[in-house]
């Protein structure tokens, strides 16, 4: 089996000094590996060829056969890393928290420790007959959070 920490260095150089990092690194016991690759910006075809065709050149398909997919972190993935979570800073995001809460908010701020979030929560108001629309800024630790995802509306 091919070890899959000889791929992330490969990559992690590879893609040293761009706009680019590596997400994930994943390998099969009949070596299928997945590469995913993310971007501060955008992820283009091109990026996935040239990095495939690098990390290929590193290993004899003679000696040990595999199959190898580099691809780029897709929508509405979970967001694995820091910088997914800073580069989506200021855009709405689907929060799953580990007692099965399920909030779309606006990415504040996002650290090692956790996310901050804006949302309009409903809220009973006394003396009013209907619940009354409330701005909520709220800090969830890490922990405390099952995924995160890019949230799209299509509405």
């Amino acid at each position: 089996m091919i070890d899959t920490a000889k791929i992330e260095a490969i990559a992690n150089a590879a893609l040293e000094g761009s706009k680019l990092f590596l997400v994930s690194v994943t390998a099969t016991p009949t070596n299928e590996i997945e590469v995913v690759i993310d971007s501060d910006d955008s992820v283009d075809i091109d990026d996935c060829v040239n990095l495939s065709q690098t990390i290929e050149a590193q290993f004899d398909r003679e000696a040990e056969d595999f199959e190898l997919t580099v691809t780029s972190a897709g929508v509405g993935q979970p967001l694995k890393l820091l910088r997914q979570y800073r580069k989506l800073i200021g855009q709405p995001v689907e929060v799953l928290l580990q007692n099965g809460t399920k909030i779309i908010a606006e990415l504040r701020d996002a650290t090692e420790e956790g996310i901050t979030l804006a949302y309009e929560e409903m809220r009973a108001v006394e003396g009013k007959k209907r619940k009354q629309p409330f701005d909520v800024v709220q800090t969830w630790p890490m922990e405390e959070i099952k995924y995160t995802k890019e949230y799209l509306d299509f509405k």
